[in-house]
């Protein structure tokens, strides 16, 4: 909330106060409203996951926080917490609790979720994992924190791409920001171009055995699957950091610091960056596939300097720009995925949106090319389940 400001004057002229509008703090029940524009007969099931005083549990239709419990190794069956959702054509409002902490909210067609639980928390589905039992199910989730600070609200494709969903936030104002609108069509042409890429691309659509084409698994999770290379980006990785042992690299990780940048070379193999007293703030060896996938590993990003210039090369690795553009990150949406060598998942995906946003992978927030609204001020919030 703001703060009154206060203005002196002198004392012959007496004391003004002039106030700032207040910004009201967040409701303690934040309305989200699903609407089902799908055009498809199946039952909606809704599902509603988060963290709240510490604790991981979930939310019933009228908010209401219930953590888990009965949890067992190995696991054992969760209890069935469903919200029945909105038939095509229909809506149906939710309540979501304030100091709601890395929320889900998952939607599934046709058939309910199975979860499981163990000491202190839930097993999530995982399609990807041999034998997980949601693996023929038409399923795909939203993420949201709500606190004091307002509501984010992200649509995201980290893990796989599958149910196209819009997502969106009205402040207390009546101004609304949305998210995550695929092109007409564009839920088959994700499907139809990781098809035509062939290869490990490929690999990565799931069809049921009714034909309905599921899910195209985010190469991260191809990786866990079995279904990519472990060395596809060896190459790439091994050339980009030859390119800085006579090319300096120049980050400047914080858009609004352009002032603070670091500059990075590589020496024996390792590419190492100074601040600009000369002093050594970070090194990185050449990550693997999976790092710069995951942009993990090698590229783990703390909350400190060392993460921001992670960051910035795990996206620029992503993105095919590392190596070729010496000054990141970059701004330019029409550099990324220009070469053979690239997240070409992500890239579909982004040129799938109609904003050209999209969460393809877990830093693709550098540059805020990620599909979220974050309104500080919320009135209420909307997913909508979009025709495909």
């Amino acid at each position: 909330m703001r703060k009154l400001l206060l203005l002196a004057a002198s004392a012959l002229a007496g004391l003004t106060t002039l106030s700032a509008p207040v910004q009201a703090a967040p409701p303690s029940l934040l309305p989200l409203t699903v609407q089902n524009t799908s055009g498809r007969g199946d039952a909606v099931h809704l599902y509603v996951f988060g963290e709240m005083g510490g604790r991981l549990g979930y939310v019933n239709a009228s908010g209401q926080f219930t953590p888990w419990s009965g949890g067992a190794i190995p696991p054992v069956p969760a209890p069935d917490v469903s919200i029945p959702g909105p038939a095509n054509g229909a809506s149906r409002t939710l309540q979501i609790p304030i100091n709601l902490a890395g929320g889900r909210l998952y939607m599934s067609f046709r058939d309910k979720l199975k979860f499981s639980l163990v000491p202190g928390g839930l097993v999530q589905p995982a399609p990807w994992a041999a034998g997980d039992p949601n693996r023929d199910i038409l399923f795909d989730w939203s993420e949201f924190t709500y606190n004091g600070g307002g509501l984010w609200l992200n649509s995201s494709q980290v893990d796989m791409f599958s149910v196209p969903h819009a997502v969106e936030a009205t402040s207390q104002a009546g101004a609304t920001k949305r998210t995550g609108v695929l092109v007409s069509g564009g839920r088959n042409r994700v499907f139809d171009q990781h098809q035509q890429l062939g290869g490990d691309w490929s690999r990565l659509i799931h069809t049921r055995s009714d034909g309905t084409r599921l899910r195209v698994l985010n190469p991260s999770k191809g990786l866990d699957a079995g279904l990519f290379s472990g060395s596809y980006f060896a190459n790439y990785v091994s050339s980009a950091w030859a390119t800085y042992q006579n090319t300096p690299l120049t980050v400047v990780p914080y858009q609004n610091e352009p002032n603070r940048r670091f500059t990075g070379r590589t020496s024996g193999g390792v590419l190492r960056f100074t601040n600009t007293a000369g002093q050594q703030v970070a090194a990185f060896e050449q990550p693997s596939t999976r790092d710069v996938l995951n942009c993990d590993g090698r590229l783990a990003a703390p909350n400190n300097d060392v993460g921001a210039i992670s960051r910035s090369l795990c996206a620029a690795l992503n993105r095919s720009t590392l190596g070729f553009l010496h000054t990141q990150p970059t701004y330019n949406a029409g550099e990324f995925y220009t070469r053979a060598t690239a997240n070409h998942f992500s890239r579909i995906v982004h040129q799938n949106m109609v904003d050209g946003k999209a969460y393809g992978f877990a830093f693709d927030d550098v540059g805020a090319f990620e599909s979220l609204v974050h309104e500080p001020n919320p009135r209420s919030a909307k997913i909508t389940l979009t025709a495909f």
